[in-house]
């Protein structure tokens, strides 16, 4: 997986539409529409602001008033074969006179994307899980200690009846690394399920 290091645009012209193509590294829906809407401010002449947006937490696909199917789809097909996370990607159309049909506009809707992508620079991404433990209070040092000996970031620690902690773990080694905290810490680790 990847994301991009820096927003990138670009801009095509087909058949006298102009598709300008803005990407942007983003977290959240929220951070999202607030690019959104920068893009119908700065272009506030557009037929179409066509969206996707990919992030851990949420997704959104929208052709804005092109027929179903002929703007979000092909530009998601585009992040999706780079394979990347976490972007927002705006397509803004101004209408040339010139219909393109279906067909021409999911070639172009992908094809701008596909521009912007080649001026992006992207950045490999390392899947995370997030996990919470409770351990005794009298070994907390010592699972701060090999945690940090096994490069697994502690998040949130609260402290009640245990100590319970949100570990931050690599997808692909989260299960061998919990094992080996439970081996290391003579089984006194305890997975928890997060709180609904």
């Amino acid at each position: 997986m990847f994301q991009l290091d820096a927003p990138v645009m670009a801009e095509i012209e087909i058949r006298k539409s102009r598709f300008i193509a803005l990407l942007h590294p983003v977290a959240s829906r929220a951070e999202a529409e607030t690019l959104i809407a920068a893009a119908r401010r700065d272009w506030p002449d557009a037929r179409h602001y066509c969206v996707v947006l990919l992030t851990a937490s949420d997704s959104m696909l929208n052709d804005d008033g092109e027929p179903g199917g002929t703007a979000a789809r092909p530009m998601y097909n585009v992040l999706q074969h780079k394979g990347l996370v976490n972007v927002l990607a705006v397509v803004v159309r101004y209408f040339g006179g010139v219909k393109l049909g279906a067909g021409g506009l999911a070639r172009a809707y992908g094809q701008a994307v596909s521009q912007a992508l080649g001026e992006a620079r992207l950045v490999a991404v390392t899947p995370m899980r997030e996990q919470r433990i409770g351990v005794p209070f009298a070994i907390e040092s010592a699972l701060r200690r090999r945690c940090q000996q096994a490069g697994i970031a502690i998040g949130a620690v609260e402290y009640g009846d245990a100590v319970t902690a949100t570990l931050s773990l690599e997808v692909a080694r989260a299960d061998a690394q919990l094992a080996e905290l439970a081996d290391a810490l003579n089984g006194a680790l305890t997975l928890l399920a997060d709180p609904d």
